[in-house]
């Protein structure tokens, strides 16, 4: 191989190939030197880094049989770095000639190495005779097309097909420094979830359905589709005619694939049509269009919804400051608010965060766009909302979130046929009025949550079991369901505090020296809250307290204690007079204005919370109606009793059990069986 064609690696990149983590390369390299192996000598210097022959590190690996792959002679290239890839202008070059390389490979099934760069570009202009996609790629490599056709050679061995090769270039663009591809990556689950929606949504359309991307340069959600459609759908795939890198990108993907791709015409102004039924997918900021504002956004969405008919489905996913939440600038509130009344928003939903790579703390959310029923009044019509902002993106979650989504799309009969588990219906003119987040808006005319009567019928076996075990506790326990227009009412914890139902209360810091296990005042900190029966006592007396620390505070009945880390958990001191300690806090509901708050519900949301959701001020906290406050707090003293006395009773089974192991097996203790004892007397009359 000539020295335009060599493959070289960082460190990071050896890792990667042998499969193990980049400090064990380190301590490889260290400890053979001066052995009848030693790692290979850097190559090159690169911006200070060390660069390594890929193919000599790729045969130490297999002499030594260092690592955890056994193919990495065979796997090298695909974890090699591009040839000439140095600054960010060549990176892009090369990576534009890779891909148009493998598709060409894609298409021909020719080894590329083997021709010439005349006749390279003459394969490429037979294939692509428009330069829609990959002939001035090839063209824009120069002197360097015939040592990158061997690459791409390589490349494929490696992966070994076209399409693999593709997407392992395309995964390596955030260690190449592409800030036009890595600026608008989502994570995996992202996509799943889009993309799953699409499939869905595009089953419920009659015809042959087409798939459409209108944003610049988006490619990830159509490939999604593809994935998730399968290899028996047969879907059109229509991109728009942009001839940037982006968009070529694009058709290059999707023909490496062998997808049926189309395209759209799109005009200056954004302005496009499409007739039939389409599912499109987009996600703004696009790659083509980075920087997009909030109006840009809004903009965009406002074009492809004119278009639309009720043959139409849309999945579009966007910044939730945008999409869902406030406060939001006053033009583009009004351009949002114009969406929401042309009733094509069928589906609002806030996702967590962590769902675009590059801002993982920027939360992302959904609309989901159909039918009208322009035969429904304005005022009689309703949006589906679901916040799942603290709900992981799990397997599970996201089949039962595209299935609410898809109900979505029905009329009101067919909606409220539906079980959602995330989502519930609020009448569009609320969302409109609203000056809150457009999930969190409350509707008398929401959706029921789903199975009450199993609820009722649960509770009401529950009662008889303990009654049948000779329990005294729950005897006097009964319910009926809710009215039907009745709905748990969530409030945030801020706001809570802002109305003055709730207090926040600091927990005190103090030093672990004067904590002890001997007799004093209580000492509540994350390890009791986390797991109260396994914590160790920890105790300070109360003289020494106030000594030290004058400022400190002591907790009043009925307040909450709780922790964010590791994950939120939470306590009530029923009796109070307990020291919290820091990182733990206390939350304290006002005696005379509590708002429908009550320690105990609120102990139980907030160990409801997921583990990843440490934003406490925006925890939503349910009120109990004012009818319901007496009773529920009746009935929970009385459950709770029970329960401290079965764990008082587990206990002492657990010690007699303990005694009785240790006595008979040591020897100290006899067991005697009264049913022999009582058996051993003979019968009357007999010898």
């Amino acid at each position: 191989m000539n020295e335009a064609a060599a493959l070289h690696m960082t460190l990071s990149d050896v890792a990667a190939l042998a499969k193990v983590q980049r400090p064990v390369v380190s301590m490889w390299r260290k400890r053979s030197a001066g052995s009848a192996h030693p790692f290979p000598e850097r190559a090159a210097l690169e911006g200070g880094r060390e660069l390594f022959d890929a193919d000599q590190v790729a045969a130490w690996l297999a002499a030594t049989g260092r690592g955890n792959n056994a193919e990495a002679l065979n796997d090298v290239a695909a974890f090699a770095r591009m040839p000439g890839a140095a600054s960010g202008g060549v990176q892009r070059d090369t990576l534009n000639g890779l891909t148009a390389l493998l598709t060409l490979k894609a298409i021909t099934g020719k080894a590329l190495g083997r021709m010439g760069p005349d006749e390279l570009l003459d394969v490429a202009d037979e294939c692509d005779p428009d330069d829609l996609f990959l002939y001035s790629e090839l063209e824009n490599l120069g002197t360097s097309l015939a040592s990158t056709a061997s690459f791409a050679d390589r490349l494929v061995d490696s992966a070994y097909n076209a399409p693999a090769a593709f997407e392992q270039l395309l995964a390596a663009r955030f260690r190449l420094g592409l800030r036009e591809h890595t600026d608008t990556a989502l994570a995996e689950s992202a996509v799943a979830l889009i993309s799953s929606a699409a499939v869905e949504l595009a089953a419920t359309l009659d015809g042959d359905t087409m798939v459409a991307d209108s944003t610049r340069g988006g490619s990830d959600l159509l490939m999604g589709v593809v994935h998730a459609s399968g290899e028996s759908a047969s879907h059109k795939f229509l991109v728009p005619d942009d001839d940037g890198g982006g968009g070529r990108l694009v058709r290059r993907r999707l023909r490496v694939h062998g997808v049926d791709g189309g395209q759209i015409r799109v005009d200056p102004s954004g302005e496009f049509a499409i007739q039939g039924p389409v599912v499109h997918v987009a996600q703004y900021p696009s790659l083509g269009a980075p920087g997009m504002d909030a109006m840009q956004i809004l903009s965009a969405v406002e074009h492809l919804v004119l278009q639309m008919d009720d043959q139409q489905r849309a999945v579009i996913l966007a910044p939730a400051r945008v999409l869902c939440d406030v406060p939001l600038a006053a033009d583009a509130a009004g351009l949002r608010s114009g969406l929401l009344r042309t009733g094509r928003v069928r589906a609002i939903v806030r996702l967590p965060q962590g769902l675009l790579v590059s801002k993982p703390r920027e939360a992302q959310a959904l609309w989901v766009l159909g039918p009208s029923f322009a035969e429904v009044p304005i005022a009689e019509r309703w949006t589906m909302v679901a916040n799942l902002s603290t709900q992981g993106l799990s397997e599970g979650a996201r089949v039962d979130l595209v299935s609410d989504i898809v109900a979505s799309m029905g009329n009101r009969a067919t909606v409220r046929a539906h079980s959602f588990r995330f989502a519930r219906l609020v009448q569009t003119r609320l969302l409109l009025a609203s000056r809150q987040s457009l999930v969190a808006v409350q509707s008398g005319d929401s959706v029921p949550e789903p199975g009450v009567a199993e609820a009722v019928l649960r509770v009401e076996e529950l009662v008889r079991l303990l009654q049948t075990s000779k329990t005294e506790q729950a005897r006097s326990v009964a319910v009926l369901p809710g009215a039907p227009t009745a709905k748990a009412q969530a409030t945030s914890v801020q706001e809570l505090i802002a109305a003055g139902n709730l207090r926040y209360i600091k927990g005190n810091r103090l030093d672990d020296a004067r904590l002890t296990a001997k007799d004093g005042t209580q000492a509540l900190g994350p390890a009791e809250l986390l797991d109260p029966h396994a914590a160790p006592p920890r105790r300070i007396a109360l003289l020494d307290f106030a000594a030290a620390y004058p400022a400190g505070r002591l907790t009043e009945p009925g307040d909450v204690v709780f922790c964010t880390s590791p994950r939120p958990a939470a306590r009530v001191d029923v009796e109070g007079g307990a020291i919290v300690v820091f990182p733990a806090r206390v939350l304290r509901i006002d005696a005379g204005d509590p708002g429908g708050l009550m320690a105990d519900v609120v102990a139980v949301d907030i160990n409801r919370m997921a583990p990843s959701d440490k934003d406490w001020r925006k925890w939503r906290l349910r009120r109990t109606p004012d009818a319901q406050r007496q009773p529920l707090q009746s009935v929970l003293a009385e459950l709770q009793h029970g329960q401290q006395e079965t764990l008082l009773r587990l206990e002492q089974l657990e010690e007699l059990a303990t005694l009785i192991t240790d006595g008979v097996a040591g020897g100290s203790l006899t067991l005697t069986d009264p049913i022999s004892n009582h058996a051993a007397a003979p019968a009357e009359g007999t010898r």
